[in-house]
C-alpha cells in the first residue's frame, strides 16, 4: 500500500505571535492572517511486509530504522523527530517505509515543520483508516509539535496546511475558526515578493521569548501586541477590499512594532532588505514567522516586483518564486498512489 499527501507552506501577514495562547485571549477580536503559498511539504508511506519502521527525509539528506515500532517507542532522541513523534502516536500496526521532502529552506520562517506535520498526520490518518477531521488534525499536529520543540505553539501555521488560500484565523475563548478571504489572486500575486536571508532561526524560541516576557507584566510587549491586535484588524478589513496600498502600509507598522519585542526579531541584513526594498517599490515587508532571519516577505506596487527582487538579490539574499497555494492539505491512496 502507498499513501502520498502534501502540504503548503505559508507566508504570515499581520497578528502572528497572538496565536499562542493565552495570549490571544487577552485582546478579545484577535485575529491572525496569512497565505499559502506554492512550496510544498510532502510525505510518502509504502507499507511493508517486515516489522521495520524505516524513516527518510529528502531535503535533510538523513535516514535511520528501527526494527520496529516497539523499539521506535523506546529509543531516546531520534535523528528525524517529526515522523518519529507522530507514529508514536498513531501506533500504525504493520511496517512501513516513511519518506519526507519539503520545498522550505530550513529555518525559513514559512511554517515547513508545520506544514510537514500536517502532510505526516493527514498520511497516518489515512493508513490507519482514521475519521480524523481537517480540526482534528490540527489538533494532532499542534501538541505533536509542541512535544519535540518543548515550548508553546500556535495555531495559525496549520490552516494554510490544511486549505490553502488567504485565512483569517478567529482567535477566542473556546473558539478557534479560520475564515477564507476572498481576494483576486492573479492581482495579488504580481504583488508578491519574497526572498531567503539564508540565515536560519529558532522560531521556538523568539517566540517563547516574547511569550514569556508579555506573561511576565512586560508592559512594552503588551501594548506592541495591543497595537499588533489592532492592526491585524485594520489589515484583514483592507485585504477584503483588495486596497493594497493600505495593506502595504499596515505591514511596514506592524512590523516597526513587531521590532520592539526583542532585539533577536531583525538582522542587520533585513534591516537593509526592507530600506532598499522601499526605495524600489515595496510598500511595506516584514520577516515570516518569529523572526532573527530566514525569509522575508514584501508587499509591493503592481509591476514593481522585477524591480524589487532585482534589488534584493544585488543587496545579499536569494529571491523565492512563490503563488499563491489555492489548495491545502491533499492525501491520496492506493497501491498506485
Amino acid at each position: 500500500m502507498k499513501i502520498v499527501s502534501e502540504a503548503p507552506c505559508r507566508v504570515d501577514l499581520a497578528g502572528g505571535t497572538l496565536d499562542i495562547w493565552p495570549l490571544y485571549l487577552f485582546h478579545p477580536g484577535a485575529v491572525t492572517l496569512n497565505f499559502a503559498i506554492n512550496r510544498w511539504t510532502r510525505c510518502l508511506i509504502e507499507t511493508t511486509d517486515s516489522p521495520e519502521i524505516r524513516l527518510q527525509s529528502e531535503d535533510l539528506g538523513a535516514n535511520e530504522s528501527f526494527a520496529s515500532l516497539a523499539e521506535l517507542e523506546a529509543a531516546g532522541r531520534t535523528r528525524l523527530p517529526l515522523p518519529a513523534y507522530l507514529l508514536r502516536f498513531f501506533r500504525p500496526t504493520e511496517g512501513l517505509h516513511l519518506r519526507t521532502d519539503s520545498e522550505a529552506p530550513a529555518g525559513a520562517g514559512i511554517a515547513g515543520s508545520s506544514a510537514l506535520m500536517i502532510a505526516v498526520a493527514g498520511a497516518l490518518s489515512r493508513l490507519m483508516g482514521a475519521s480524523h477531521n481537517l480540526e482534528q488534525l490540527r489538533h494532532i499536529a499542534q501538541d505533536v509539535e509542541a512535544r519535540i520543540i518543548r515550548v508553546p505553539t500556535g495555531v495559525q501555521d496549520y490552516y494554510p496546511a490544511l486549505y490553502g488560500g488567504v485565512s483569517a484565523v478567529e482567535l477566542g475563548p473556546g473558539c478557534i475558526r479560520r475564515v477564507a478571504i476572498s481576494v483576486d489572486v492573479e492581482d495579488f500575486e504580481q504583488r508578491i515578493v519574497l526572498c531567503y536571508t539564508g540565515a536560519p532561526r529558532d522560531s521556538g524560541i523568539n517566540n517563547w521569548e516574547v511569550t514569556k516576557a508579555y506573561i511576565d507584566g512586560s508592559r512594552k510587549v503588551q501594548r506592541n501586541f495591543e497595537q499588533i491586535a489592532a492592526i491585524a484588524s485594520a489589515m484583514r478589513a483592507s485585504l477584503e477590499k483588495g486596497d493594497w496600498p493600505e495593506v502595504g502600509r499596515l505591514i511596514r507598522e506592524e512590523w516597526s512594532h513587531r521590532r520592539k519585542n526583542t532585539p533577536h526579531i531583525s538582522t542587520p541584513l533585513i534591516d537593509h532588505l526592507v530600506k532598499i526594498a522601499r526605495r524600489a517599490g515595496a510598500w511595506g515587508g516584514k520577516v515570516c514567522g518569529a523572526g532573527g532571519g530566514g525569509c522575508v516577505f514584501f508587499l509591493v506596487e503592481r509591476g514593481a516586483a522585477e524591480r524589487v527582487s532585482r534589488a534584493i538579490s544585488e543587496g545579499g539574499a536569494e529571491v523565492l518564486p512563490v503563488r499563491v497555494a489555492t489548495r491545502g492539505l491533499s492525501v491520496r491512496k492506493g497501491r498506485e498512489a
